[in-house]
């Protein structure tokens, strides 16, 4: 048996106004199906997100951040249906593509040994 596990992350991406497509990191959320491993490190800067656009709320942006964590978990008292999916579900409607203020990146694939650990050392890559 191998002991390099196939997974996918993406990294999300805070769009306060959509239309100028100007973005900050904000967590990095990795899928790994050999291992059952599913989870997402998120961490907001309100200064860099002021800084980028100042009539962005951050506490409403958090909300949003809280969200996508709880259902990327499978919280299901989160009160969203997606929670409730297999972790590959939730995994691929949390990296669709959409137009709104918490974004996405392409999904990127790689090997690793522990993806626990993949997810920290990509956070700390593309978030801080």
């Amino acid at each position: 048996m191998s002991d390099k596990f196939l997974y996918e992350y993406a990294v999300l991406r805070i769009v306060p106004r959509v239309e100028r497509e100007e973005f900050i990191n904000a967590g990095v959320v990795l899928y790994c199906p050999s291992r059952g491993f599913l989870s997402c490190c998120i961490e907001l800067d309100p200064q860099r997100l002021r800084a980028l656009c100042a009539e962005t709320d951050p506490a409403e942006v958090q909300a949003y951040l809280d969200a996508f964590r709880q259902i990327c978990v499978g919280n299901r008292q989160c009160g969203s249906p997606i929670a409730a999916l297999p972790a590959a579900s939730r995994f691929r409607w949390l990296t669709a593509t959409r137009s709104t203020v918490l974004q996405t990146s392409r999904v990127h694939p790689g090997f690793c040994t522990d993806p626990g650990e993949t997810l920290r050392m990509l956070f700390e890559q593309q978030v801080k």
